[in-house]
């Protein structure tokens, strides 16, 4: 009786393993388009030392499709705009807003930034929100807060 309870579950094991399908399951549903997105929280600087710092803000949830950009265009004349850093993520269609955090890399300290951020759709498609100019000033060496070199 138990070999058979035994050959019945591995029989069973084997059958779901071989006829199931990983691939499908990890793919995210499209939701519909939101009619307008915006902007809902921030733009803020969520972290800033003197050669990095990230920049989160909160939309509506764009929808369309499951993956999407975090988009923030920056240099250091606000009416030029020439840099641009992405950070994709994947939306959930069960929430009714999106974080959006983006990591800016190779930046200068004590160096003043100005920078926009958006959103789109992994094609391409721009979610037609933008913030307004904004800035933040990269700290020098001596400004770091909490970081200590190991020969201090």
């Amino acid at each position: 009786m138990n070999t058979l309870l035994l050959k019945l579950a591995v029989t069973a094991a084997v059958t779901c393993l071989l006829t199931s399908n990983p691939i499908a399951a990890q793919v995210s549903p499209t939701t519909p388009r939101a009619a307008h997105v915006q902007i809902t929280q921030g733009p803020a600087i969520e972290m800033n030392t003197e050669f990095l710092t990230i920049i989160r803000w909160t939309t509506n949830n764009p929808g369309a499709s499951p993956e999407h950009y975090g988009v923030v265009h920056y240099g250091t004349d606000p009416k030029n705009l020439i840099e641009t850093a992405k950070s994709l993520i994947r939306l959930n269609p069960d929430h009714a807003s999106t974080v959006f955090r983006v990591r800016l890399d190779n930046l200068k300290p004590r160096t003043t930034y100005y920078y926009t951020v958006g959103s789109e759709e992994a094609n391409g498609t721009d979610d037609g929100a933008k913030s307004a100019v904004k800035q933040f000033t990269t700290p020098g060496e001596s400004q770091r807060a909490g970081r200590s070199r190991a020969w201090d």
